[in-house]
């Protein structure tokens, strides 16, 4: 029944959930910036970029 003790594989389960739950969000994340950045979105990241240099003067 020592077994039924036994933890060491525990930690190691704990650790790929951890690892597949930042993949689920790192590919998220770049579906998000794949539409933002390419040029059939509608959105203008070179003109957002250039507002931001704009409106933020560090003085």
């Amino acid at each position: 029944m020592s077994f039924l003790k036994d933890e060491g594989g525990q930690g190691a389960a704990e650790y790929i959930l951890l690892f597949g739950g930042v993949i689920v969000i790192a590919i998220a994340a770049l579906l998000i910036y794949r539409a933002y950045f390419s040029g059939n979105s509608g959105l203008n990241a070179s003109q957002d970029v250039n507002t931001i240099r704009t409106t933020s003067s560090l003085k």
